[in-house]
């Protein structure tokens, strides 16, 4: 039997003539994978709680158990797009990111490069201001020095979309990209008026810095639910060992169960892994706030892709409108989902 590392390459159809030889690949990659093992399966995500199952499933070890006997390497990112980066690159086979860099994936390999396997997490994204701004609703908002963590992503095109087509300013210039940890000193010095901020940010400001929530984004979005968190990986990972995949995604869902039945009985674990990944630990009352507000789910909720993909093309962060052809691969999540649930929460390794 022989043995090779679990690292994939990014297929590209050069045009539909090929279309035949791509099949023949694919047959011929999932008979040699038959014939191979995996020696090494690795994981991208964030120190961050909205990667809760992802920061909990390293720390534990069980997705260290649930593979072996590969080993597990891990990769902490601290922003979308350069987690997407290594993805397509083959430095990494499966992450944990939020969807507007998964839809910017999408969109530059044409379809090709980049699957959603599962959901993660759920709103938990607050819009706060600080007292000194005279911010009291969303729409006033209007004009004022809105920050957010990063150009282009989830939260950013959010913020966008709301300032032009909601509160129905001609640009967007107001909306100033500025990381997270920064953003706490900058509305202290009155740099900044309010944050469009993901959790456990949108608490830290609230503590640390005397700003006052405005609103969630949850309330903007139909249904009042929206995807902040999924896991993705490459066509060639789910076609070539669905098997890893499926022990990766049955500690996933283990972790979804309990962070969703008791998220308090996590708190103390999930302190002491971002922790250990961070050397800072959250203030006190900080994490069951943030927590409050998360919703764990391993639905991808794709309507958020579509809706979002179309703000970012208006916004012209993408050349075209959203193409999601493909774009879902929740086959082996489906499986998982109808197997009883305490099997699943009870032999997370599996």
């Amino acid at each position: 039997m022989g043995v090779v590392p679990w690292i994939f390459g990014r297929g590209v159809v050069a045009a539909a003539a090929c279309l035949s030889l791509l099949f023949a690949a694919i047959s011929c990659d999932r008979q040699h994978a038959s014939q191979t093992q995996v020696t090494e399966v690795r994981l991208g995500y964030f120190a961050n709680l909205t990667h809760a199952q992802a920061v909990l499933g390293v720390s534990s070890g069980e997705f260290a158990k649930a593979i072996e006997p590969a080993t597990l390497t891990t990769q902490v990112f601290n922003a979308g797009p350069s987690l997407i980066e290594a993805l397509l690159a083959g430095q990494i086979d499966i992450g944990y990111v939020g969807p507007g860099p998964a839809l910017n994936a999408q969109e530059r390999t044409h379809g090709q490069g980049i699957r959603v396997i599962a959901g993660a997490a759920a709103n938990g994204v607050l819009i706060v201001a600080s007292d000194a701004s005279g911010i009291r609703t969303m729409q006033d908002l209007a004009g004022k020095r809105l920050a957010t963590p990063q150009q282009g992503n989830t939260q950013d095109i959010a913020a966008r979309h709301f300032a032009q087509s909601v509160l129905k300013q001609p640009d967007a210039s107001n909306v100033i990209p500025i990381a997270n940890a920064e953003q706490v000193g900058m509305m202290t010095r009155n740099q900044i008026d309010a944050a469009w901020a993901p959790e456990p940010w949108g608490s830290l400001l609230i503590a640390q810095a005397g700003a006052h929530v405005v609103g969630e984004e949850k309330d903007l979005w139909p249904d009042k639910e929206f995807t902040l968190t999924v896991v993705v990986t490459t066509p060639e990972s789910s076609l070539a060992h669905p098997d890893v995949v499926e022990k990766i995604l049955r500690v996933h869902r283990s972790w979804t169960q309990r962070l969703q039945q008791d998220p308090k009985a996590c708190e103390a674990e999930l302190g002491d892994a971002l922790f250990a990944l961070t050397s800072k630990r959250l203030p006190p009352g900080i994490l069951p706030s943030a927590l409050a507000r998360v919703k764990f789910t391993d639905e991808p909720l794709k309507q958020t892709f579509s809706t979002l993909g179309e703000w970012s093309y208006q916004l012209g962060f993408e050349r075209q409108p959203p193409d999601l052809s493909g774009f879902f691969d929740t086959g082996i999540l489906t499986k998982l989902q109808q197997e009883r649930p305490t099997a699943i929460a009870t032999q997370p390794g599996l």
